[in-house]
């Protein structure tokens, strides 16, 4: 009986449903006596307030739980007292603190940002991180700050905000949610990722500026069997609306890990933008088949390319192997064909959902793999050609500021832009009844958020997070983050003893890997023998994993 009514009214919408017919009951009792008064004043203020949450363009989670959704912000405004007495601190991060979250929010709705009587934060722990200040701050006319992408390389190089949309497909996130977010990639002037779902008719409605990931399935430009297809790649790619081409090996979510989007929930519309039939199992393959080898990855790249129109390509990955990466970095020595750029994925990122041992064991943390690129390629000497991007957990301009001093160029954020289209961090992103309308593609669940208000909290959270950066990037004394360095971040590594990240940490010199000089042990044990044609593990790795059947 309950699944019944459940189709005819969605439970959601029960307690304010429970308000009106209980208003209407006893409006009738009162025709029997006037003590019914209060409670058909009492019902049918509630079912006004429910009517009134069900219109209302501003929150999603009460258009979605018209009455009860108003629990969330009364509980929201005596958390300070509730959560600090008897649940958890604001800092505790579960994967992201009530601080973070709170921080988002405020941004994207442009309000008070400020906090009162000091730091929540403990300074004499380990771990704790600051940037160091100037005593003769500089002056920054503007918070736009932009990279120069495929410069001096291709016909059609891009300026890049050095903070974006990190990688999220329709089919994951709502239509709404993928409109709101271009438009205020539009608005804001900076760059919104497809995710490896391609280009849909939502991405392109607001024309706001696209990177086309293109991963293992293809979605996109690929054949009847699944294979890349470079008329297909050649139409989407030369659109106006894409900047630049990001080939995927690997996720912070997931890597190494393919991926299914099951027929149920392959829609007309998600058919459309992939190339791949409806209703059917839409299967990403763990690996790429249109190349086997570093040498082929970069060839690919110069395809690419071409193919788009002289356009930014790079490729995205997930830090696993190190000798892996050193045959891609040695491949492009031994081709002379260089991506663009490169996009660390940390494996604290990840909107995706994942098997849990993915999720808390595979892959890299973004500190370390941003460390190996950025010093491989100082070392092969390609750093100059080469631009870093990363993703994984940023959220404000701290994070940018402590993500490019350890070598990246820009960074990208989703699950920041998530917060920004009011995600509560309800982690039911994988089952379709995300609260907030934003990973579902349930039409009654989506209508929630309101793309008009939504955008315009996307557009400013990117303003209020660059306008925060342009402060601390003055207070160093600086004049553009791409100037920070290691030297500017302070670690504390026991109550005792701090260092900056550039003596905590053993940094490369430009060329030495060419010159033959191996002073970090990751460098010493796989940099000789990665080789250019071959992913396989070199003999320096299969020595030290195969002591036990020697």
């Amino acid at each position: 009986m309950l699944a019944a009514l459940e189709r005819v009214i969605p439970y959601r919408y029960w307690p304010w449903a429970a308000c009106c017919c209980a208003a209407v009951l006893c409006g009738l009792l009162m025709f029997l006596s006037v003590h019914w008064l209060w409670p058909a004043g009492l019902f049918g203020a509630l079912a006004l307030v429910g009517l009134w949450d069900y219109l209302q363009p501003r929150q999603a989670i009460r258009r979605n739980y018209p009455v009860v959704g108003n629990l969330r912000f009364f509980f929201e405004k005596v958390r300070p007292e509730v959560r600090q007495y008897f649940i958890e601190s604001d800092t505790d991060a579960a994967p992201f603190s009530r601080a973070q979250r709170s921080l988002a929010y405020q941004r994207a709705k442009h309000t008070v940002d400020k906090r009162p009587f000091g730091t929540q934060k403990d300074v004499y722990q380990p771990n704790y991180e600051w940037i160091n200040h100037s005593v003769v701050p500089a002056e920054i006319e503007s918070h736009d700050f932009r990279i120069a992408i495929g410069e001096g390389r291709c016909a059609k190089p891009y300026s890049a905000s050095v903070f974006n949309i990190s990688a999220m497909s329709f089919g994951a996130l709502s239509q709404n949610a993928i409109l709101a977010l271009n438009e205020g990639a539009r608005r804001g002037n900076f760059y919104h990722d497809t995710g490896e779902g391609s280009i849909s008719r939502w991405h392109r409605e607001s024309g706001g500026d696209l990177v086309w990931e293109i991963g293992s399935g293809y979605f996109g430009c690929r054949d009847a069997a699944g294979n890349f297809d470079p008329a297909r790649f050649r139409d989407n790619a030369q659109s106006d609306q894409v900047r630049m081409i990001e080939v995927k090996l690997s996720q912070g979510a997931k890597p190494g890990h393919g991926g299914m989007l099951p027929g149920e929930k392959v829609t007309a519309e998600i058919a459309a933008a992939r190339g791949v039939p409806i209703g059917v199992d839409c299967i990403s393959p763990a690996r790429h088949g249109a190349f086997t080898s570093p040498a082929e990855l970069m060839e690919f790249v110069a395809r690419l390319r071409e193919l788009s129109g002289s356009k930014p390509v790079g490729i995205k990955l997930a830090i696993g192997h190190p000798w892996e990466w050193f045959a891609i970095v040695k491949a492009m020595l031994h081709t002379g064909i260089v991506p663009d750029f490169v996009v660390v994925d940390g494996k604290e990122g990840g909107t995706g959902a994942a098997p849990i041992e993915f999720t808390d064991h595979v892959g890299t943390p973004l500190r370390e793999a941003l460390m190996l690129v950025h010093n491989a390629l100082v070392g092969a000497g390609l750093r100059t050609q080469v631009r870093i991007g990363a993703s994984g957990r940023i959220v404000s301009a701290f994070d940018i500021a402590k993500t490019m001093a350890l070598g990246a160029d820009w960074c990208n954020a989703a699950r920041g832009f998530m917060f920004a289209l009011g995600c509560l961090q309800a982690q039911t992103c994988h089952t379709g009844k995300c609260p907030t309308g934003v990973t579902t593609q349930d039409p009654h669940r989506m209508r929630a958020l309101v793309v008009p208000d939504k955008a315009e909290r996307v557009f400013q959270f990117h303003q209020t997070t660059l306008e925060a950066l342009r402060e601390l990037v003055s207070a160093a004394g600086l004049t553009h983050p791409v100037h920070l360095g290691p030297e500017h971040i302070i670690r504390r590594i026991s109550t005792r003893e701090i260092r900056s990240l550039a003596s905590l940490h053993q940094w490369v010199r430009p060329g030495e890997l060419l010159d033959g000089v191996y002073r970090q042990p990751v460098f010493r044990r796989f940099w000789q023998d990665a080789h250019p044609d071959s992913f396989t593990a070199p003999a320096s790795a299969l020595r030290v994993r195969n002591y036990r059947t020697a």
